[in-house]
């Protein structure tokens, strides 16, 4: 596959190229994932952000072996390997004794059933990683959009500094509250073409604080020792709060906290009573954040030469750990339909390539969008937390493998790259998408 072309001139579209060039909003984990992707093809595209720079949160990102074949084909995998931690448990334990109530543990040889064993590392070593494998030139930041427009010739976006930028595709990857999001319903509306339930504002579920301490001595925290990573959620009898932390290969906790827990205990791997004040004092003021909690998978993911990929079409609770795996997987499917669509692509050859992006992707987001409903239950308090703790934790194995089998078929491949063959014993689904080709566009009559 050839290098991806340079932009002569950024903000116009290039008419000697027979390529769309693709507009990318947003340089989160999608973005970027998307941005590395087209890198690979003869795709022309930019990426704008409207943040000066990006400071992901200080959480951790967990990556099953869903996102591996992926990773392989873009030579990535063995450096993501290098920054994280295997994951293998997640340990539910009861507070205030720091009870373990139970765990949730892998399948016994992951590699060998799924091809790849699940991992964890820091969210903004994973966002790092992606940015340096994206040009510097191809990443434009301070980049606010104000507008967006779209016709049969092509798409446009105006940002707040008055500066103007020219394309044949727009993708809309700015997060929960999308500019693109607003703007392409607010056409849509004015159209009748917007159903309902888009229009309604996303609904709010809690606040959550997230945070990386300093890398951290052993004799502070003693599970920094395990060669896994150590990710335990700690619940509440009596109080509407929970806490997530996870060890990380720097040497780092990261947490997750709700409400003021300053004195909600921890367990370190030792007998020293450790609080999450402790983790706060550990964690520099820069590295700690607070993030709105809404859930809602939208049933509009573009229209005409407009895409939506991750939060800006479907919000997923963190408490399933499942948004970064989608956004990535969108970025992927996406791809693969931009880089089949002909040469001089018209709006209805884009349209129905988004449309059918859409319908190979919303069952995979709608399934993970329920899964987290599941985990998010799981960490609360009252009689449904109960409920749903006791299930998981009788589950039994094989209805605990079907589980498995429908969320860790989904592997995503892209169909212009040589194809990971790792065996396994379990075979990926169906994806329509790995299957494409790019037609060729017959000559005009005239020629």
């Amino acid at each position: 596959m050839a290098t991806n072309p340079a932009i002569s001139q950024l903000g116009n579209a290039d008419t000697h190229s027979a390529r769309p060039k693709v507009l990318i909003v947003g340089a989160g984990l999608g973005g970027l994932a998307l941005g590395m992707i087209l890198q690979k093809t003869d795709t022309p595209y930019e990426i704008f952000e409207r943040a000066p720079e990006i400071k992901p949160p200080g959480s951790i990102t967990s990556l099953t072996g869903v996102t591996a074949p992926l990773f392989k084909q873009l030579g990535i995998w063995d450096e993501f390997r290098s920054l994280s931690k295997l994951l293998t448990t997640l340990q539910v334990i009861t507070a205030p004794e720091l009870k373990t109530e139970f765990d949730v543990s892998d399948v016994d040889d992951p590699v060998k059933r799924y091809g790849a064993e699940a991992r964890a590392l820091p969210r903004p070593i994973l966002y790092d990683l992606f940015l340096r494998k994206v040009p510097k030139e191809r990443v434009h930041f301070g980049k606010k959009i104000i507008s967006t427009q779209q016709d049969d010739n092509g798409v446009s976006i105006t940002c707040i500094d008055g500066s103007e930028y020219k394309g044949d595709i727009l993708v809309g990857s700015d997060g929960a509250y999308s500019a693109v999001r607003q703007n392409l319903y607010a056409q849509l509306k004015k159209e009748n073409k917007l159903p309902a339930s888009d229009g309604l504002p996303l609904p709010f579920v809690n606040v959550c604080l997230v945070g990386q301490t300093r890398p951290l001595t052993l004799e502070e925290f003693p599970d920094l020792a395990k060669p896994e990573c150590q990710f335990k959620n700690i619940v509440s009898k009596d109080k509407p709060y929970a806490t997530l932390h996870f060890t990380t290969a720097q040497n780092t906790a990261a947490e997750a906290m709700c409400n003021e827990v300053r004195d909600f205990p921890v367990d370190s791997g030792s007998d020293k009573h450790l609080t999450i004040g402790n983790l706060v004092d550990w964690t520099p003021k820069g590295c700690i954040s607070k993030v709105m909690l809404e859930e809602k998978v939208f049933q509009t993911w573009g229209h005409g030469r407009t895409a939506l990929i991750g939060d800006a079409c479907h919000k997923l609770n963190p408490a399933g750990g499942s948004g970064a795996v989608n956004a990535i997987h969108d970025a992927a499917v996406l791809a693969n339909y931009i880089h089949s669509l002909p040469d001089h692509s018209t709006t209805q050859e884009i349209e129905t390539s988004f449309l059918a992006f859409k319908n190979e992707r919303i069952p995979w987001v709608q399934e993970a969008h329920n899964t987290s409903l599941v985990f998010r239950n799981m960490v609360d308090s009252g009689w449904v937390a109960t409920i749903t703790r006791f299930l998981m934790k009788n589950m039994p194995k094989w209805a605990n493998g079907m589980v498995e089998r429908r969320i860790l078929s989904n592997r995503p491949q892209l169909c212009f790259l040589p194809r990971d063959e790792t065996p396994t014993d379990m075979p990926p689904a169906k994806q329509p998408s790995l299957h494409l080709k790019r037609p060729e566009r017959k000559k005009a009559v005239a020629e």
